[in-house]
């Protein structure tokens, strides 16, 4: 068992705790891990890239080779469409709904949205709605690994384990909206 994951989006978006939550799940739920350095900007408005490889078996290299990506998981919908040449063709692509306009020639969404629905596998998530409805509007990125939960080979219930664990210094309606938004997007991307 393998699974190979592409993680985008903006910087200032999560995408590092999306890849520590996946990574930490995995190594508890006993697979070996592998993760890229995240690339790009770090700051606000800039683009990011993370390659995070999992694996019942020993993983030789960092980064997932272009077409053979399972998984894209994205913040942002446009930068989601910039990695589709790492998805193998059984792959699945996870993004938000919510675009970070920071270009001024952003495309029109729509286009964006028909794009990532020509995929063969594809789910588009509103995140800022279910983190809000989850009572905590920054728990957008927990609606995300909430939605890509069902395409990993970790169990819900350890990936519910590495968020309280993440979240332990908080109060505890801290970790509670953080998990609820976990099975908000995992509803979501069942439905």
């Amino acid at each position: 068992m393998k699974r190979d994951i592409i993680l985008a989006g903006v910087g200032g978006q999560g995408i590092l705790s999306v890849a520590a939550i996946i990574a930490k799940a995995a190594v508890d739920q006993g697979l070996k891990v592998r993760q890229s350095e995240v690339h790009g900007m770090s700051q606000r408005g800039g683009a990011v890239l993370a390659h995070l490889r999992l694996s019942d078996s020993t993983i030789y290299s960092d980064l997932v080779p272009k077409g053979e990506a399972d998984l894209i998981i994205s913040m942002e919908p446009l930068e989601s469409l910039r990695y589709t040449a790492w998805l193998n063709p059984e792959g699945t692509l996870v993004s938000a709904a919510e675009p970070f306009i920071n270009i001024p020639d952003y495309p029109e969404l729509e286009n964006i949205y028909s794009m990532i629905r020509s995929l063969p596998r594809s789910v588009i998530v509103e995140t800022q709605n279910l983190a809000k409805e989850a009572g905590l509007a920054r728990a957008a990125n927990m609606v995300l690994i909430g939605a890509a939960s069902p395409y990993l080979p970790i169990a819900p219930e350890a990936m519910e384990g590495t968020i309280c664990e993440l979240f332990a210094t908080k109060e505890p309606a801290v970790i509670d909206a953080n998990i609820k938004a976990f099975r908000l997007g995992r509803s979501a991307a069942k439905a």
